[in-house]
């Protein structure tokens, strides 16, 4: 990744970076977005580590779903390191490359599944106004449950701390 903040070197970790390391390692397989750098904040990089790992892999969302709400932040955020990471993804996952440069536009991303439909309203609305009105509030506690609406706030929150994290820091792909 390239960065305007000196990412540490891996043989220099302290006992506490390394412990991090070797946990992300052990979950994601490399330390690509903002763990670098918040790799100068091991306790930081623990806990965000954590809910990262929980955001990404342990929610009641599908890939495809997850991955249309982290390029909704992206888009919103204008992160241009978080859209190389998950773009990709997202289009294994399922998203149309058509879908994805919509999202990155801002526009309708044209979706044909109900469930992805309602979760670009839900994350488009949270995001543009800080709040969920109450009748789509209603429509996402219909489809998702309580707990689908507390994971899908997660989600957005945290890619918001990913995508600030990219963005201060001017991280992207080389």
């Amino acid at each position: 990744m390239q960065s305007r903040l000196p990412l540490p070197e891996i043989s220099r970790f302290d006992p506490a970076q390394r412990a991090v390391h070797d946990s992300i390692l052990s979950t994601r397989g490399n330390l690509s977005g903002p763990f670098l750098a918040w790799m100068h904040s091991p306790e930081l990089a623990s806990h965000a580590e954590k809910l990262g790992a929980f955001c990404r892999y342990q929610t009641g969302f599908t890939l495809v779903e997850s991955e249309l709400l982290i390029l909704c932040v992206a888009a919103r955020f204008q992160c241009l390191g978080e859209q190389q990471i998950h773009e990709p993804i997202a289009q294994q996952a399922g998203l149309s490359p058509e879908s994805i440069a919509n999202i990155r536009r801002g526009a309708s991303p044209g979706l044909a599944d109900e469930r992805q439909r309602l979760l670009h309203l839900l994350a488009t609305e949270l995001l543009d106004t800080h709040r969920i009105g109450a009748d789509l509030y209603r429509q996402g506690i219909a489809a998702f449950g309580e707990r689908g609406m507390v994971e899908l706030v997660g989600i957005m929150g945290y890619y918001a701390l990913v995508a600030m994290t990219l963005n201060a820091f001017e991280m992207r792909m080389a």
